[in-house]
């Protein structure tokens, strides 16, 4: 698998309710020195962080997925990625942010993001486009 399908996947996973509500599965996607600069405003450390998303309560169905992914190599063992991520409601509230991470493989041989960034954004006219 090439660097840009692999860290997709990673991006990926950290959507879906199964990671997203396991400590150890979003912890292992993030590096000890993780920040994220929320779309909200807020800065998080990565113990907050996975703290919040685990003991978020979603309204079930929630689908979210990635357009416009694109992954740059800034160094050997580090990626910056950017996408924009659509969050959908199952009565069809419809959230658009532009995100941002970087990741970089650790001494064992795996990516760990280390840096995360998300800005709200206006969704389509047509929610049928998100």
């Amino acid at each position: 698998m090439d660097v840009t399908a692999e860290i997709r996947k990673l991006e990926e996973s950290h959507l879906v309710s199964e990671v997203r509500g396991s400590a150890a599965r979003l912890g292992a996607l993030l590096a000890e020195d993780f920040v994220e600069f929320g779309s909200s405003g807020r800065v998080w450390q990565r113990a907050e962080i996975i703290d919040d998303v685990v003991s978020e309560e979603e309204e079930p169905g929630v689908a979210r997925f990635i357009s416009d992914f694109i992954a740059k190599r800034l160094a050997e063992n580090v990626v910056l990625t950017t996408y924009r991520c659509t969050r959908r409601s199952p009565s069809g509230e419809v959230r658009v942010s532009l995100r941002s991470s970087v990741w970089r493989k650790s001494g064992e041989g795996s990516w760990q993001m280390c840096f995360h960034q998300g800005t709200m954004a206006a969704p389509p006219v047509d929610p049928d486009l998100a």
